[in-house]
């Protein structure tokens, strides 16, 4: 929405003191009439930069309060960027309260993949994982429709209704977190098995005293000492450096915190080197400079109406053909539809030729790539991120890695102004933006298949014990054939120590009674 507020012709003018030309005007003069490209810059990055130090506070703030308490806290300060937001003049109030609100998303985007993952049944988790991407075209689109609705208007309620409107949504995420359970798996990581079992009876639907709930909450239990014994956290330090745990040699095969961190970091990045909110952010100006758009704010209206259309197939097809299936051929596709925006950019649709159906064309392969994104990279990054760390260090492993989403979103919020940007000293790159998108897609595709494993399937124990045994490529044939509580000795008639009444022993131990769970 940032770059679309900036395109408004009200915030141009009052923001810069420069005057609307006419609409006949010559194109020169025309392209001056922009929010300089270092306020563009600032006003798009910063909140990303807000977010990146948002989501690295975020996994210690969890591991204290809780997933729940710690999202409802994000809110709350989305909420104080909003204000600030909303009552800007100018650049200098608004780029403040985007850092505010980037704060608060920090605290929402890495909590809540970290709290859906936990709470999600195996069979379903990656499906329920990709409703947050879901949401967020959602939101992309309501934020694309409202602008678009309030574009035209002379007075400030142009920017301040669609910035005003985000309120809504926070209190709305932040109500309903009041009334749903805390992860059980949090309980488990702070010693309180008790709720951990009423947690998990929750979110499961089934009495504690059902041997489904024993078999999980023994699982999570014995995986959660096991990885304690094989990586002890006895200090604030070591439960940070433990995320990088492991030798050179393991990053590429092996169950090391190290691999998980990089695969983490590293897909995160990937996701955001698509290029794909090169189009969200800076649509509606790279749309404008084409030449022969009368409205881009509709063209940025219908591209996100794609992204959220499509999203939805991404449920079915990561559950169906899995995390990793769906990054290789989504890197691909995401490659193929980019040169082709690329190659006919600089070809038929270059802006002297004003050729309208080579820039529909153009428009056609840029929601082809949407679509490709939506339904792949965009849901299975954030599920793959949510199922590869262990207990122990998971917060702080998922707040890395949605800090690295965020640190690469800062960075092309910073620079792509400059290189789309048609003023004196930017590279004006056009269309052959989209060689570089398609480029950095390659690495994407080899990342994927060489580094991704397949998760699909099991649950988040098990996908630390296909770590230790596989690589990347035979990943997808792995099946469980043990249990931690087996091999620990939980599992049989003395599964978990959890009742409704504990009670420590000398040793330290939970004695049992007649309601053992």
């Amino acid at each position: 929405m940032s770059t679309s507020v900036l395109a408004m012709p009200f915030v141009i003018n009052q923001w810069t003191g420069k005057i609307q030309p006419p609409s006949t005007a010559d194109k020169a003069t025309l392209d001056q009439f922009v929010v300089p490209a270092p306020d563009q810059s600032l006003t798009t990055s910063i909140l990303s930069a807000g977010t990146f130090f948002g989501a690295i506070i975020a996994g210690d703030v969890a591991d204290y309060i809780g997933r729940r308490m710690t999202i409802i806290s994000g809110c709350f300060v989305f909420c104080i960027g909003c204000i600030m937001e909303t009552a800007a003049t100018g650049v200098p109030l608004m780029a403040v309260g985007r850092f505010f609100a980037g704060l608060g998303v920090g605290f929402i985007s890495a909590i809540i993949i970290l709290y859906m993952s936990e709470i999600a049944p195996k069979k379903v988790r990656g499906a329920l994982v990709s409703g947050y991407q879901f949401c967020i075209t959602i939101g992309i689109l309501l934020a694309n429709c409202v602008v678009y609705a309030t574009q035209n208007r002379k007075d400030s309620g142009s920017y301040r209704i669609p910035i005003a409107v985000q309120f809504l949504w926070a209190i709305i995420l932040a109500l309903g977190l009041f009334i749903l359970p805390e992860s059980p798996r949090y309980f488990v990581k702070k010693g309180r098995l008790e709720d951990a079992a009423k947690a998990l009876s929750n979110v499961r639907g089934q009495p504690i005293e059902s041997e489904y709930i024993q078999d999980e909450l023994a699982e999570i239990i014995a995986n959660h000492e096991y990885e304690l014994s094989v990586v002890p956290q006895t200090s604030y330090i070591s439960q940070w450096t433990n995320c990088f745990k492991g030798s050179y040699r393991s990053i590429f095969h092996g169950s090391s915190n190290v691999r998980r961190t990089v695969v983490g970091i590293l897909l995160q990045m990937m996701q955001q080197l698509t290029g794909i909110n090169f189009i969200f952010y800076f649509g509606t100006v790279f749309f404008k400079s084409l030449g022969t758009i009368k409205n881009p704010f509709l063209i940025s209206l219908v591209t996100s109406l794609v992204n959220m259309l499509t999203t939805p197939i991404a449920f079915y097809i990561i559950e169906r053909l899995g995390r990793r299936t769906i990054l290789i051929y989504g890197a691909a596709g995401m490659i193929i539809s980019q040169f082709i925006v690329g190659i006919i950019g600089v070809t038929a649709g270059k802006i002297s030729n004003h050729n309208n159906s080579a820039v529909s064309a153009m428009i056609a392969f840029i929601c082809i790539n949407i679509a490709m994104f939506a339904t792949t990279w965009g849901p299975a990054a954030w599920v793959v991120v949510g199922e590869i760390f262990p207990l122990p260090i998971r917060s702080r492993g998922v707040g890395l890695s949605t800090a690295s989403n965020w640190f690469w979103n800062c960075i092309i919020g910073v620079i792509t102004p400059y290189l789309v940007g048609t003023e004196k000293g930017d590279a004006n790159l056009g269309a052959k933006i989209f060689f570089m998108w398609g480029s950095l897609c390659i690495i994407s595709f080899l990342f994927a298949y060489f580094f991704v494993p397949e998760t699909k399937g099991l649950s988040l124990e098990q996908v630390d014990k296909m770590l230790e045994e596989t690589t990347p490529r035979t990943s997808a044939g792995w099946k469980p054939h043990s249990t931690f509580a087996g091999e620990m000795g939980l599992a049989g008639d003395d599964k978990v120590p959890v009742h409704h009444a504990e009670k420590e022993t000398v040793e330290g131990t939970i004695e049992v009674n007649k309601d053992v769970v």
